[in-house]
């Protein structure tokens, strides 16, 4: 063994003490651990780094960053209609959040915000001794700008993996953007429940308000949601809410943001929630139009996260009339086939009480009593007791005598044979003075129908209602319903005949008739199933004489006619028979409406539209929607249907509206279907054309003598003259009242010289009629 090895183990002797160590090199064996160790860790952690952030967004992707918005739709005077999105947000900046709010939102989630660089370490380290404690990953620690990347970028699950991509995005995101622009990002991107994103959407749903109108409690409400929307939901969970908004004063308080007396008064206040829903409360029959319009064109993401502002044509005076005389009269309609009794009985069927207590007379409470009353309301009353002369009728706190006027309707002469104490009934207000209340019974019409509005000149759709409630029943009658339109279709068949170089003052026999079918023989009849021989065409078409417009529409041709129809932008299937004439094919609302707008026009059919720009949410303009023109009949051949069709009103089927043709110059046919089941009227001024139509989903009658004159034309009056009082009378200057054949000369030769010089091919003159009898 060699010398140096054994030197190297040898021990001293018994006794002799070890050589001293050097102090010096026990502190370098120490640093170079301590160094070894560091080398180590930090190995380790750009280990991890590099791992957990190999596949992280790029931050700066932010820059061109812009969250899922709402589409706005507009009036045609810019007042907001309605709105599309699966997250509700309406973006705002910094500078329009108000200092209460991000008071709040800062001392509640992330009291160190204005000084950190992303990350808490305090508050980490806490939140993992708090972990570590009770073994599960529950503290939270993120700051606001973590929860911004776990927003934007990640995950909600709870991992280290996930937590350490947060803090690695949270540190490049507070590079890359100011506190402001952090705190905008944030404001404008959390969840706030009830698909609310954003603080200002959710001061919108919850209170009513836009942000710079919050009061300290309501921003603590909005800022103590975030940490869980669910949980802390106003509307879901209220008292806990109301906890939890407790909870943002209490650390605005230990913040220095408030101070005590601001605290003690905003703890104790109400959540005082004014819920705003997201739904179609304005046309809502013509905001979906819209919606299903815009996904067809748009696709349904672009409508629902892309903020596009949409355009319309609706006029909102023009909608509200529509709607309250649309429902007025089909109220009116359903009272005259009779009462169908109470809505119920809380006394016959018990109710119970949230609490679980019977509802008693003195407790029942309805939502209707949850909106102040005034006069014309629709609203639920409790019948309390039954009087020989009056009913007592609750509604909330206050209450009404309901006498004999008020129900006479019902054909019933003493309130015991109408009402009973515990009837819930709908009844109408008539006037409230202070704690007295004049209210009259009524009932929800089972009946339905439809109103449609459009601008002759442009196309634009005014005003549409497709039903008498939008809650109880989504399907729209003005598009979507395809009814017979009765005798409102024979204003083609004589447009054909005009054209063909008929005169109104033509005569046609009305007698009977009969044809030869492919089933057999059929014979037309009219309406009084009477004869009046020979009369002019003008007559035939002002009295809805059935006879003469089949015997019309067998001269012309039904082929004609109904390439005729298409030419007015009448799509759906026209059966072509001799039916046809009286109105046995099916239309809808929209393109009968929109066809009727041709004769005011001079002949010019302008394709009808919703939509007349489109922009997205910065204002860009993505398209615009001009009319759409294309000529159909001659000018002459219009103007003398207007005159035509004004002598509906003057001497016809509509002359309970002579009155109000004498005050505003309107034209327009009525139409009435086999067994009365649906019932028509169409009529226009100079500038806007209305259709309504009424009748029952299930095809069930209205009952005898309930035609377009008694049912759809007392609606188109009221709406017509809401709409027509305010504007200046206008005229039709080149389609008088008819009183001579001259007349007629006169009209074909007003037309304008550019129709007159691209003239249309006529066929011969219609055989169906003989000359005017001297």
């Amino acid at each position: 063994m060699p010398d140096d090895f054994l030197s190297i183990i040898s021990v001293p002797p018994r006794g002799e003490p070890p050589p001293p160590v050097s102090s010096r090199k026990i502190f370098g064996q120490f640093v170079f651990l301590i160094l070894v160790l560091l080398s180590a860790g930090i190995g380790a952690l750009s280990g991890l780094i590099f791992v957990y952030s190999s596949d992280l967004p790029k931050v700066r992707e932010l820059e061109d960053y812009r969250p899922d918005v709402m589409t706005e739709i507009y009036a045609d005077d810019g007042t907001p209609i309605g709105s599309f999105a699966l997250e509700h947000r309406v973006i705002v900046s910094y500078n329009q959040i108000p200092p209460v709010l991000r008071n709040a939102v800062i001392s509640i989630e992330d009291r160190h915000f204005e000084s950190h660089w992303g990350v808490d370490i305090l508050r980490i380290i806490r939140a993992g001794v708090k972990d570590v404690v009770e073994w599960r990953k529950a503290q939270g620690a993120s700051t606001l700008t973590q929860q911004l990347s776990r927003m934007l970028f990640l995950t909600p699950d709870k991992s280290y993996r996930r937590k350490i991509q947060e803090v690695l995005l949270a540190i490049q995101i507070e590079r890359y953007f100011t506190k402001p622009q952090i705190f905008a990002m944030y404001a404008n991107q959390v969840d706030l429940a009830h698909g609310n994103f954003g603080f200002e959407a959710a001061a919108q749903f919850y209170f009513g308000k836009h942000l710079n109108q919050l009061t300290l409690p309501e921003a603590a409400v909005l800022a103590g949601v975030p940490r869980s929307p669910t949980a802390y939901s106003p509307i879901l969970h209220p008292e806990a809410a109301r906890r939890r908004r407790n909870q943002v004063l209490a650390a605005m308080l230990d913040n220095r943001k408030i101070n005590a007396r601001e605290f003690r008064e905003a703890s104790a206040a109400p959540l005082g929630l004014n819920i705003q829903r997201w739904s179609y409360t304005v046309a809502p029959y013509f905001v979906e139009e819209v919606r299903q319009f815009l996904e067809r064109k748009y696709g349904p993401e672009t409508v629902r996260e892309k903020g596009l502002r949409v355009y319309t044509s609706l006029n909102l005076k023009m909608q509200e009339a529509a709607e309250e005389n649309l429902r007025k009269g089909l109220r009116e309609d359903d009272k005259r086939r009779g009462w169908r009794g109470p809505v119920k009985n809380i006394l016959k069927t018990p109710l119970t009480a949230p609490d679980g207590m019977p509802v008693t007379l003195e407790t029942y409470v309805d939502d209707d009593w949850k909106k102040p009353l005034s006069a014309g309301r629709l609203v639920h009353g409790l019948v309390m007791e039954v009087k020989p002369d009056h009913a007592l009728v609750r509604f909330g706190s206050l209450s009404a005598r309901v006498t004999r006027p008020d129900f006479a309707w019902v054909r019933k002469t003493q309130p015991v044979a109408v009402f009973v104490s515990g009837d819930v009934d709908l009844f109408q207000i008539k006037d409230v003075k202070g704690t007295a209340i004049r209210a009259s019974l009524d009932q929800d019409p089972d009946v339905q129908g439809a109103l449609l509005a459009i601008d002759n000149s442009t196309g634009e759709i005014k005003a549409m209602v497709g039903g008498y409630d939008w809650a109880a029943s989504k399907f729209n009658r003005a598009v979507q319903a395809e009814r017979q339109v009765g005798s409102s279709f024979k204003v083609y068949v004589y447009a054909q005949a005009i054209l063909d170089g008929t005169s109104p003052f033509d005569t046609v026999a009305d007698a009977p008739v009969s044809y030869h079918t492919s089933t057999g023989w059929w014979s037309p009849h009219n309406y009084d199933n009477k004869y009046e021989a020979t009369i002019t065409i003008l007559h035939a078409l002002a009295m809805s004489r059935n006879v003469p417009a089949v015997r019309t529409l067998a001269q012309v041709g039904v082929d004609k006619v109904i390439k005729l129809c298409r030419k007015f932008g009448i799509t759906s299937r026209l059966v072509p028979n001799l039916p046809l004439a009286l109105g046995a094919s099916d239309l809808t609302l929209l393109e009968h409406t929109s066809a009727f707008t041709t004769f005011p026009n001079d002949g010019v059919h302008i394709t009808p539209r919703m939509v007349t720009r489109v922009t997205n949410y910065d204002g860009r303009l993505i398209d615009d929607f001009a009319p759409e023109v294309a000529d159909a009949i001659p000018a002459p051949t219009a103007r003398i249907m207007v005159s035509m069709l004004r002598e509906v009103f003057n001497s016809g089927t509509a002359e309970l509206g002579k009155s109000f043709a004498a005050q505003y110059p309107v034209a327009g046919k009525t139409g009435t279907t086999n067994e009365f089941t649906d019932a028509w009227f169409l009529g226009f001024s100079p500038s806007l054309t209305c259709g309504v139509y009424v009748g029952f989903d299930d095809h069930r009658t209205l009952g005898d003598k309930e035609e377009g004159s008694h049912v759809a034309l007392p609606i188109w009056l009221d709406f017509m003259g809401e709409v027509l009082k305010d504007r200046p009378v206008e005229g039709f200057p080149h389609s008088p009242l008819l009183t001579s054949p001259e007349q007629v000369k006169e009209i074909l030769a007003s037309a304008a010289p550019e129709r007159l010089l691209a003239p249309r091919s006529a066929g011969p003159a219609a055989a169906v009629v003989n000359p005017p009898a001297p």
